[in-house]
């Protein structure tokens, strides 16, 4: 619990109006990671935004799981995937019928990269607590990529393929340093049944985004934290 005033207030009632607050914890909060309970018991007020320093040390140093939303944010995105495991079974289904609109199987056309067909740049439908000039996309792809088995990370073969593409399609479209991307390990990915890597980019122009994304929108406003 965390204290409001002289109140202690349970994590999923912090950032709620008095009003809607509840005795008993909603089911899509329950048996949360001690991490997703701490960031819920913070007040929005107090939540600090990611810089893109941060973002690029997270990302250059592998700690991924330091990315954080902003608290009301994941209270949000967990009602939400809630609600669409509910609907649609899995996210994975979601992501598949809705945003992607792939039949499965899926299956890849040729290697990596190859044809166009075979991935998709969307917006993150739920980006992290960062700086708002921080544009945040995922590449989904058809195709996967293997990982070390002593690392459990990326293999060499992957990490080439994908730099390579990152930096035709972002990088050098960019200033220099304005560029990070970034595959989520197992553990830490909400979608485990697609392959997807996250590109981040610091104060693109707004044209160039909707370019590469071919005009998406996220499917959630983004806070302004």
């Amino acid at each position: 619990m965390t204290l409001k005033g002289c109140v202690r207030v349970p994590y999923w009632n912090m950032n709620v109006p008095d009003k809607d607050h509840t005795e008993a914890c909603p089911n899509y909060l329950l048996n949360l990671s001690d991490k997703d309970v701490g960031i819920l018991s913070t007040p929005d007020s107090q939540y600090e935004i990611q810089t893109w320093d941060q973002v690029c040390q997270f990302v250059d140093e592998m700690t991924l799981a330091h990315f954080q939303r902003l608290p009301s944010d994941l209270r949000r995105y967990r009602a939400y995937m809630h609600e669409l495991i509910e609907r649609y079974g899995s996210v994975t289904n979601f992501m598949l019928r809705e945003r992607l609109q792939w039949e499965e199987p899926v299956k890849p056309k040729g290697v990596p990269f190859e044809y166009q067909e075979d991935y998709k740049i969307l917006h993150n439908d739920w980006p992290y607590g960062i700086d708002n000039r921080i544009v945040h996309l995922v590449v989904w792809t058809k195709f996967v990529f293997q990982d070390d088995p002593a690392t459990g990370r990326l293999n060499s073969e992957g990490q080439e393929q994908i730099g390579k593409f990152v930096y035709e399609t972002f990088s050098r479209h960019l200033k220099e340093g304005h560029v990070r991307w970034f595959r989520n390990w197992t553990s830490l990915k909400s979608v485990h049944s697609v392959e997807h890597i996250h590109i981040m980019l610091f104060d693109p122009d707004p044209d160039f985004v909707r370019q590469v994304t071919s005009g998406d929108l996220p499917l959630t406003p983004r806070s302004d934290a």
